[in-house]
């Protein structure tokens, strides 16, 4: 679907200079847009690295295993068949503490691999509830440290770039609360697959 709108834009965008005589502006904003595009990967790249790195040793050394042990009674109530089966408690963990951290480009391996462990014995194609309410946190999660908002702030110069932390943890946290709550009621409703 946002490979046709944007071909869709793309497109319209030529027709439409064509027709006004504005090609000149059409191919400008192109390569300005292009230019502008590789820098900011440039510029992320190095504090998604850093994250990254992070979290690969929190894990190495053991700290996610005590967060797990932490954020249980949390993690219960949220993913229940998964914590009974102690199917994917470490990976889920991971993949809540790399979006407490605000990693959310990291999170998707681990949500991935999470996501294996909990479909590991199951002879269905389907998601389970806990495999939807950990995807719901992903593209939903609280945040601690929105580490790519600030990067992307301090990329463009903002002058206090941390400003955003305290409404970062009130939007964030009322979209988890959310999230799961509705994961919980849809899923009581239509039945755990």
């Amino acid at each position: 679907m946002i490979g046709k709108c944007f071909s869709f834009l793309c497109i319209f965008s030529f027709i439409f200079a064509c027709l006004t005589g504005n090609m000149k502006a059409l191919s400008d904003g192109i390569l300005a847009g292009a230019s502008k595009s590789v820098e900011l990967v440039i510029s992320l790249v190095g504090i998604m690295t850093l994250w990254g790195g992070i979290m690969e040793v929190l894990k190495s050394s053991g700290i996610i295993s005590r967060l797990a042990r932490l954020l249980t009674p949390i993690l219960k109530l949220i993913f229940p068949r998964s914590f009974k089966d102690k199917k994917a408690t470490e990976e889920i963990t991971a993949c809540i503490s790399a979006n407490l951290l605000g990693l959310s480009n990291a999170t998707t391996p681990l949500a991935l691999n999470a996501i294996e462990k909990m479909n590991k014995g199951r002879n269905s194609d389907k998601a389970t509830n806990d495999m939807i309410t950990l995807a719901v946190l992903g593209c939903a999660s609280f945040n601690l440290i929105p580490t790519t908002v600030i990067a992307l702030r301090a990329i463009q110069g903002a002058s206090i770039t941390y400003e955003i932390i305290v409404p970062v943890w009130i939007c964030s946290g009322l979209c988890s609360l959310i999230g799961v709550i509705l994961c919980r009621l849809i899923g009581k409703f239509s039945g755990d697959y």
